[in-house]
């Protein structure tokens, strides 16, 4: 069971989306899936990511013409498959326990 669903908006994001998946795939919560949302990059931020989803099934490709970061987040939201949504740009990264402090707090709460 996918406990939370984290989406990416990407956008010409190459200098910063390894740090970025690199950040959720350390996480401690393991039951996550990575859904990133290219908005028509014209960098190589799709090559990266592809290289991603061939080592690690948790993380989707999905793209789109370019329509902006709103639109590439609800994209998201139609793949998503977690009990819990968070979002981050293409240049955030998390500290290895964040998905999982949250996950927890929202279940306590």
């Amino acid at each position: 069971m996918v406990k939370v669903s984290a989406i990416i908006p990407v956008y010409n994001a190459e200098k910063y989306i390894e740090q970025c998946i690199g950040s959720l795939l350390q996480q401690t919560l393991g039951e996550i899936e990575i859904i990133c949302v290219d908005d028509g990059s014209s960098d190589n931020s799709v090559e990266i990511i592809n290289d991603f989803c061939k080592k690690d099934s948790r993380i989707s490709l999905v793209r789109q013409k370019n329509s902006y970061a709103g639109v590439a987040r609800n994209t998201g939201l139609k793949y998503a498959k977690g009990k819990y949504v968070v979002f981050l740009d293409a240049d955030d990264f998390f500290a290895p326990d964040m998905l999982l402090s949250m996950y927890e707090k929202a279940e306590s709460d």
